[in-house]
């Protein structure tokens, strides 16, 4: 037995929502402590595409543009029909957060980019082969028995607050006692990962092959990689459908030949759709698959774990540093909960519009969506609508009054900063309670609290200090037609309360007192 050692904070599991919450609490100083059971990073692809707002995230932690050296921005997301003849196809459209709108992955690359991003962080410490086997809640602290699978000793912790982001299997929701609320589905699928020897018609697009005889998910993924994944029919053998033979089969139907593609690895897996009733037990946070899984249809699996850590870890950090109340950390839950399931649902309506089988009412669906799919503005409300759904926090913590921008994340344009560089907006934020405005009118209560002032001058203004000309004007429409003239930023980037120019900005919570974050 090891002697006991403390910590601020320690995070179950090492995946991509863990590793995420990793980075975010390395850099901000905090003395974390990871223990993941498996030797190395899981070396199957399993997500295969991220969202500007995700990258947005990694950008907080210096990591966007090392991870889009590996990546593959998308492109028209394609609904094909039987005769591989698109019926309608999307484009994914900024949101403006500064980044590509999808962008397809190879899981292994970026976990990896992940973790050497943490090893930045002395204060970090990663113990792998270490398989947590308990957690107590035990008042000011979190009791974790570990068990070393090296030496096969049992290894004693204490941490402020524990975030278990230990799979869709979490044993630690077992041991809270948790309920994981849901279905999953019966029919299973393939999943098909090759390694790309020469490029087809096609091969860099997204396709859903809308076949009710089978249905095929067709993707692109970086670094020479592809996918397909189809469902197991009724009376068939999974064992044989992993095998080269049947695999084949599948790719040469779809006009793909050993020339084209080196088989890798094939896997049979189900799709869920589970919320667990609480993320929090006493110090204990559950967060990605632990909290929440959803079918794959829109990519949001991994994006949604990797939101979770965003919206807790700021959170964690200042409760530790005495800037925040603890009660905040009651809102993780009420923020994140009714976008996961908001996107959820989203999810199973693209995979009921991809996987119907009936063939009449797959003619219908590919007829109805072909005609309106000839009107842009169709098209556009289907992304907007149907696809990703926007975060927003229509509960949870956030100030007084009612405005418009109140819940809604910022935009991050490209400005000019104070020495007039080219950056995005969120490396002036620095991940910091700001009062952002229009004007430049004094917001004394905030300043009280020890919360700096940035102005957003119109395009074409000289750069000065406490300030950024907004390039292209983005920042400034976006306040416009929220009719908003001043933002109280938290440090996510979500806006805590808001005002327009006939008033003055609403209080800052009465606890809050902004230490500067590490940089």
């Amino acid at each position: 037995m090891t002697d006991i050692q403390n910590y601020d904070v320690a995070i179950i599991g090492y995946g991509p929502t863990g590793v995420t919450a990793a980075n975010l609490l390395g850099q901000r100083g905090l003395n974390v402590v990871v223990l993941e059971r498996d030797p190395d990073i899981y070396g199957r692809a399993r997500a295969i595409s991220t969202d500007e707002e995700v990258m947005r995230i990694w950008q907080q932690v210096g990591l966007a543009d090392r991870l889009q050296e590996d990546m593959l921005p998308g492109g028209k997301v394609a609904f094909v029909d039987s005769n591989g003849k698109p019926f309608i196809q999307v484009q994914p459209t900024s949101r403006g957060a500064g980044h590509p709108p999808q962008q397809f992955i190879y899981q292994p690359a970026v976990d990896q980019t992940l973790r050497d991003g943490v090893d930045r962080f002395p204060n970090v410490t990663v113990l792998t082969r270490h398989e947590c086997l308990k957690v107590n809640n035990a008042g000011a602290d979190v009791e974790v028995l570990a068990a070393d699978l090296t030496t096969d000793e049992f290894v004693r912790l204490r941490a402020s607050f524990v975030i278990a982001a230990d799979g869709g299997s979490s044993a630690i929701r077992g041991q809270l006692g948790i309920g994981y609320g849901g279905k999953t589905y019966s029919e299973r699928w393939v999943v098909i990962d090759t390694k790309v020897l020469r490029d087809w018609e096609g091969s860099s697009r997204l396709r859903f092959h809308c076949d009710p005889e089978r249905p095929t998910v067709d993707c692109p993924t970086p670094l020479g990689h592809h996918r397909w994944e189809f469902p197991v029919r009724d009376g068939e053998d999974e064992n044989r459908l992993v095998t080269d033979e049947a695999i084949w089969e599948v790719l040469r139907s779809q006009g793909i030949s050993d020339q084209n593609v080196e088989i890798l690895r094939a896997v049979v897996y189900s799709h869920h759709v589970r919320v667990a009733e609480r993320w929090r037990v006493g110090r204990v946070f559950l967060a990605g698959d632990a909290a929440h899984a959803m079918p794959p249809w829109i990519g949001q699996g991994m994006a949604s774990g990797v939101r979770d850590a965003a919206n807790l870890c700021w959170k964690l950090a200042g409760v530790l540093d005495g800037s925040l109340s603890e009660s905040v950390l009651d809102s993780y839950q009420t923020e994140r909960e009714p976008h996961v399931r908001e996107t959820t649902d989203h999810a199973v309506f693209a995979g009921k519009t991809i996987t119907e089988r009936r063939p009449l009412v797959a003619a219908l669906r590919n007829h109805v969506l072909g005609t309106l799919a000839k009107a842009p503005v169709f098209a556009r409300w289907l992304v907007e609508n149907k696809w990703i759904p926007n975060a927003h926090y229509g509960d949870g913590f956030l100030g007084d009054g009612r405005n418009r921008a109140r819940g809604w994340q910022i935009p991050q344009p490209w400005v000019l900063d104070e020495n007039g560089d080219h950056v995005r907006l969120d490396d002036v934020l620095r991940g910091r309670w700001l009062v952002v405005g229009l004007d430049d009118r004094d917001a004394p209560q905030w300043r009280s609290a020890g919360v700096d002032r940035l102005q957003v001058l119109p395009p074409g203004a000289e750069c000065r200090v406490d300030a950024v000309v907004d390039v292209d004007g983005v920042l400034t429409e976006w306040m416009d037609t929220r009719a908003t003239a001043v933002v109280a930023v938290r440090p996510d980037g979500f806006v805590y309360t808001a005002s327009d120019s006939s008033q003055s900005l609403p209080n800052p919570p009465a606890f809050l007192r902004v230490t500067t974050p590490a940089r």
